[in-house]
């Protein structure tokens, strides 16, 4: 599929209070320049440390969606990349939504790969997003939170 990208190129990055799709997020990075797309969906799972999770809140600083987008394109300056598309959940979601979904394209499978887990891990490391879990016990806990 061609959808124009000429460059090393951050298609999306954006931070929104509705579902996730990865199906939209592989076509929107997708080029025949590209011989791989590589994807990563992190997902409300339920339980952490032992404990048994029921739900949770991710809130967003103001300033998250422009140091998301920063993000986006220093991980495409260190990477010989297609395309990359990057999307994180606020709000409240339930056991087995996708919170974080990262799509990259490029020439080749192990530039990809490399591409999307820096992606991921610069995401999670710099991006002020922090996660309120609900436990089943009735406790609740903020993770990564200043």
């Amino acid at each position: 599929m061609t959808n124009g990208i000429s460059a090393i190129t951050v298609v999306l990055a954006e931070i929104v209070e509705s579902a996730i799709s990865l199906t939209d997020l592989e076509r929107i990075v997708s080029h025949r320049r590209a011989g791989a797309v590589v994807s990563f969906v992190g997902a409300v799972r339920d339980h952490d440390h032992g404990r048994s999770v029921i739900d949770l809140q991710y809130e967003a600083h103001p300033n998250a969606g422009a140091v998301l987008e920063q993000v986006a394109q220093e991980v495409c300056a260190r990477h010989d990349v297609v395309a990359l598309a990057v999307v994180h959940r606020s709000g409240r979601l339930a056991i087995g939504e996708a919170a974080l979904v990262a799509v990259v394209s490029a020439g080749h499978r192990a530039e990809a790969f490399a591409a999307c887990a820096d992606l991921v891990d610069t995401v999670k490391a710099q991006v002020p997003i922090w996660k309120h879990q609900f436990f089943a016990d009735g406790t609740d806990e903020w993770v990564n939170c200043p």
